[in-house]
């Protein structure tokens, strides 16, 4: 019996392939999306000026603070009856990223702010401008800090890119489901499936380790 079910397993590979494939896809590219949008929110929002940055505020508590699969819902679904016609692929970009734009930029927003006053200070006695003091004194600090939040946050939006399943995308969790139809052992689909989700979160998982370990040592001999 368990033998049968590894067969149908083992022939169901590329199917299995092309969902890893598209779960790849979907996560990088809303990665590369939502850090860029998530980066400029980011920067605007410490940039001084009370209206955007409340404005900010507002948006990214409103989608931290509801459920994902009811964004991905009211895009997928709502967006049409508004004469927005989007595929599944692209409004699972869509959701994926600007979900990661709101979590980055309040990652970076909070590195920008845990930079030391004096080293702003010291830049503006220097007379750089407002932007180069952003790239050339602020962000390199902020970086230094926001990193390991921010490959956490990578590796939460590759799990939580499992949502567009919801709405037909042919993803990692969505191959699951039409695997289970024909070998009817979940335990043994799913945890499969697991694996492969943890296939690709580990590298970052490591990274945000080494990433860790690096800082705290660095602070170690700043503090020494």
């Amino acid at each position: 019996m368990i033998w049968q079910q590894f067969q149908s397993l083992i022939g169901s590979y590329p199917l299995a392939l092309r969902g890893l494939g598209m779960t790849v896809a979907l996560s990088l590219i809303s990665l590369v999306v939502g850090t860029l949008v998530g980066f400029a929110l980011g920067i605007l929002r410490t940039g001084g000026n009370q209206l955007i940055s409340r404005a900010i505020g507002v948006w990214v508590d409103l989608i931290r603070g509801t459920p994902f699969l009811v964004q991905i819902f009211l895009i997928f679904f709502i967006l049409p009856e508004l004469g927005i016609e989007l595929d599944a692929f692209t409004a699972g970009i869509i959701a994926l990223s600007n979900l990661a734009a709101c979590f980055i930029c309040e990652i970076v927003a909070a590195g920008i702010r845990a930079v030391p006053t004096g080293q702003v200070e010291a830049a503006l006695a220097s007379g750089l401008a407002r932007w180069q003091r952003m790239r050339q004194v602020v962000l390199p600090q902020a970086m230094r800090m926001s990193l390991p939040p921010l490959v956490g946050q990578y590796v939460l939006l590759i799990k939580d890119s499992s949502v567009v399943s919801a709405i037909g995308l042919t993803d990692l969790t969505r191959v699951g489901w039409l695997v289970v139809q024909r070998v009817p052992n979940g335990l043994l689909v799913f945890a499969i499936v697991g694996i492969g989700y943890f296939v690709v979160c580990y590298p970052l998982i490591l990274l945000a380790r080494r990433l860790e370990s690096r800082m705290g040592a660095a602070h170690g001999e700043v503090q020494l």
